[in-house]
């Protein structure tokens, strides 16, 4: 084989290996929790080859959170970072900057008022009342078919069949504000946002 022919056929191959990592999305998945969001967004079975997904819990504040996300993402290694935090007892207007200025750093928040558990009771019901987020577990308790773990590495599997109702009930509860004011607009939550994200790459 002449040799220009072979140089040729190598760069095509380097061309094509440059290709598909471009295309390869990333995501940097960071949590305020440091289980309970991680086990969830673990368990999407995203294909590896088109998706990589990085998950990972600190137990921080949302700004707290914010900045570390900026020190993760700091050589722009990610397609997509996504901050997911609650409003539980954070300050309120830590709460509102947080979200403002992760998302000045071209972040994206999936933020839920009061708790993450929210997000699994709209599997079951449309609930638009506010509730301490010690009242979200026997709700679920109720529901699930047993007692509900918080730091289950099993929830995703057991909610799954109901997510499209999940997502559905979280839509119409953000519709009940307007103006939205993330920090006052309890009970809310935008977890579905990623949710919807995540299950592009489900085949």
């Amino acid at each position: 084989m002449p040799k220009n022919t072979r140089k040729t056929q190598n760069r095509g191959y380097s061309e094509r290996k440059v290709a598909t990592r471009e295309l390869r999305q990333t995501f940097l998945i960071i949590c305020e929790g440091e289980k309970t969001e991680p086990n969830y967004f673990k368990s999407f079975r995203v294909p590896r080859n088109v998706v990589s997904v990085d998950v990972r819990g600190f137990g921080y504040n949302p700004s707290k959170l914010v900045e570390t996300a900026k020190e993760l993402n700091a050589p722009d290694e990610y397609n997509q970072v996504w901050c997911v935090f609650d409003r539980d007892d954070c300050q309120k207007q830590d709460f509102n900057n947080a979200i403002a200025n992760a998302h000045q750093a071209g972040f994206k928040v999936a933020y839920s008022n009061e708790a993450f558990e929210l997000w699994y009771l709209l599997h079951f019901e449309f609930l638009n009342t506010a509730l301490p987020r010690q009242d979200y577990i026997p709700k679920l308790n109720k529901f699930l078919k047993n007692k509900y773990k918080k730091n289950s590495d099993s929830i995703y599997e057991e909610l799954e069949d109901r997510q499209a109702t999940a997502i559905k009930n979280a839509k119409n509860l953000l519709k009940q504000y307007d103006p939205h004011n993330p920090e006052s607009d309890n009970p809310c939550t935008t977890v579905h946002k990623l949710v919807e994200e995540l299950n592009k790459y489900i085949r």
